[in-house]
């Protein structure tokens, strides 16, 4: 079987384990090891007072490696253990005895933005902001992580003249990714460099800022993300590694960590809950004339886990994508609580914004006695009209999806009494990004592909074989994908939906190159003259371009109307994935369940 980073276990490595508050928000008093310390099998044990000072963090690094002076959610860490097993270590954990002093909790984004609300952060202004992109931008509210408001058109005068003014506030729950695969790393000192093997799915990014945390030349990281395991969006974070870390330094052995589930559903960095207040002005034929939202992310108590500029989930600054919107204005901004800190999940702040702004067009259909079919197909944006964010819209045919899921499901025929038919529509860019790909040919006829890219169970690797297979015309059996660690050259990592777009062009470019190297010989003729080192070429391909992708759902479903009981009958997804390079793949455009 495939060895994940959970199963890595080097000969002498030391477990650990660490103390979590059970506070939301407490001062940190005293933190008494004495015990702990004397456990037979304990080799390390450390606070926040040997660490103080260092915060880690994707961009802003505001979250602490251990607290020494505050607590600021149920979960965040003040002490670790480094033992022989993960046993002893864990019971190292019990004997250390914290006292608190109970703060004022904030649960809630409204009570955290109030004028007189406690300060969470009141050092902000020492937080590092990391990948020289200047400072953290300004924030009205010193609760605010990232603040963003964005107009177009002149709002007021489109809600005046407005025929009806719909308004409506909708809120999401926090989500956990709740990938089966535990988080899991192993840190050791190797000479004068730090080998760390992670479940990170962008060591380079985790090579960053473990080298700015913990005042080290980026050279002397290597970081190895191993085998991910699952993912969905939750592992561009990592905690760990920072504290294995000094573990590693203060034993001289190498310490690793595997997250208890528990831990993970409680301590990581879930989907940000979030409330959204819409409003639209829609002119007599039901058409929209106008918009404004109001959101708000639950951020918890750390930005850590927001790589953006703006410490935003980007996806939730706008609402109504996919519409014709002729003037807009949108005011979003993400909070820090009391709450687990908030994260990255699948399609950052799309889903809560999708959610919003789906079900808002469909109390707005109701109340004008318009189908939800319909007051969509007025207003989807065409070519050249002007969607939410002021920009005109040249990606997809959205009408065309919507048509096409509504003829596969059926809408404009009869219904049987009890049914009903359900729509929404949805827009995804294409992922951005650059990479580097690399080919050897060997005598053998093989040919390996070296990548910087893993794989969280997506099947990158698979996508990147056989593109290279294809162009070249051989068996993808021939094809080896070999990942690198950071010692390869540089690669952004899983992620925005890019491995397709830009891991993909990556492979096809350096297939390409290989080919032309070749002079028309095949692959089979050209190994067999080849030296023992081998043909080497590699390609950089650089994603920029603001493509999208689009999508079109039609449900039909049947509600009993004596229980409420709802069955999902049918469901169509009408895609259009957008501009793909690669000609001899194919991808299906509709499917049925």
């Amino acid at each position: 079987g495939v060895l994940g980073s959970a199963d890595l276990d080097l000969p002498g490595a030391l477990h650990a384990a660490f103390v979590r508050s059970p506070y939301p928000h407490a001062r940190i008093v005293s933190v008494d090891v004495r015990r702990a310390r004397v456990l037979a099998g304990v080799r390390a044990v450390l606070t926040g007072a040997d660490v103080r000072g260092e915060r880690l963090g994707r961009r802003l690094q505001d979250w602490p490696v251990l607290c020494w002076d505050r607590v600021l959610f149920v979960g965040d860490r003040v002490a670790a253990v480094a033992a022989d097993t993960r046993e002893v270590a864990e019971e190292a954990v019990r004997q250390i005895e914290v006292e608190y002093e109970e703060l004022p909790a904030i649960l809630d984004m409204e009570q955290a933005l109030r004028a007189d609300a406690p300060v969470l952060h009141p050092d902000a202004a020492t937080y590092r902001f990391l990948e020289g992109r200047g400072e953290r931008p300004l924030v009205p509210h010193p609760n605010h992580q990232g603040h963003v408001v964005e107009s177009h058109g002149d709002v007021d005068a489109a809600f005046a003249a407005a025929a009806r003014v719909f308004e409506h506030e909708f809120t999401t729950p926090r989500i956990h990714q709740a990938p089966l695969e535990p988080r899991a790393a192993i840190v050791w000192l190797e000479g004068d460099r730090v080998q760390v093997v992670s479940t990170n799915k962008a060591p380079f990014n985790l090579r960053e800022q473990m080298a700015a945390t913990l005042g080290l030349a980026r050279e002397r990281i290597v970081v190895d993300n191993g085998t991910i395991g699952g993912d969905f969006g939750a592992k561009g974070l990592s905690t760990d590694e920072f504290v294995l870390y000094h573990l590693a330094a203060a034993t001289g052995r190498p310490v690793r960590a595997v997250t208890r589930y528990a831990d993970e559903l409680s301590t990581t960095n879930p989907r940000h809950a979030a409330r959204i207040r819409l409003r639209t002005g829609v002119d007599a034929d039901g058409r929209i004339v106008a918009h404004e939202s109001q959101a708000l992310f639950d951020g918890g108590a750390y930005a850590a886990a927001k790589p953006t500029a703006r410490l935003m989930v980007e996806g939730g600054v706008t609402t109504l994508e996919g519409y014709r919107v002729p003037a807009s204005r949108h005011e979003a901004a993400t909070v820090y609580t009391n709450q687990v800190p908030g994260g990255h999940m699948r399609a950052p702040g799309q889903p809560q914004n999708v959610f919003a702004s789906e079900s808002h067009l469909d109390l707005i259909a109701r109340e004008l006695g318009l189908t939800p079919l319909e007051l969509r197909r007025r207003n989807v944006a065409r070519d050249g009209d002007p969607t939410t964010t002021g920009e005109q819209w040249h990606g997809p045919d959205l009408g065309a999806l919507l048509d096409r899921a509504a003829a596969e499901i059926g809408a404009d025929g009869p219904r049987t009494p009890g049914h009903g038919i359900g729509f929404a529509l949805g827009v995804r860019h294409v992922g951005q990004g650059r990479t580097t790909i690399s080919l050897r040919l060997d005598r053998d006829g093989a040919v390996e592909v070296r990548t910087g890219v893993g794989d969280q169970g997506g099947g990158q690797h698979t996508l990147i074989q056989r593109i290279v297979a294809a162009t070249l015309g051989i068996d993808p059996q021939t094809v080896r994908v070999r990942r690198l660690s950071t010692d390869g050259p540089h690669d952004p990592g899983i992620g925005g939906s890019r491995v397709t777009p830009v891991h993909g062009g990556a492979a096809l470019a350096a297939a390409q190159a290989l080919k032309e190297r070749l002079g028309g010989r095949s692959v089979a003729a050209a190994a067999g003259g080849l030296s023992a080192d081998g043909l080497e070429v590699s390609a950089t391909f650089d994603a920029t371009a603001a493509d999208h992708g689009a999508c079109a759902h039609a449900i039909e479903v049947s509600v009993d109307i004596e229980t409420g009981t709802v069955r999902v009958l049918r469901a169509v997804l009408a895609v259009d994935i957008g501009p793909v390079s690669y000609t001899h793949l194919t991808l299906p455009t509709i499917l049925r369940v």
